[in-house]
């Protein structure tokens, strides 16, 4: 195996290791406090939830029979 030549940027760079704490601070997170924090409106109704639910179910038992 060879070494990449001098201004040979195929490769890429090493990035410097950062700790847990050093990337969440970089991300400007915030800890979870309650369950409502991760609440999404992810589907407009009830109704399409159960769609979601009942493909998602269909989906993973196909190959089932």
């Amino acid at each position: 195996m060879s070494t990449p030549a001098p201004g040979d940027f195929s490769y890429p760079r090493p990035r410097p290791r950062l700790s847990v704490d050093e990337l969440l601070a970089a991300k400007n997170t915030q800890p979870i406090r309650s369950l409502d924090d991760l609440t999404a409106d992810t589907f407009e109704s009830d109704e399409e939830l159960e769609e979601f639910l009942a493909f998602t179910y269909a989906e993973r038992h196909r190959d089932a029979a």
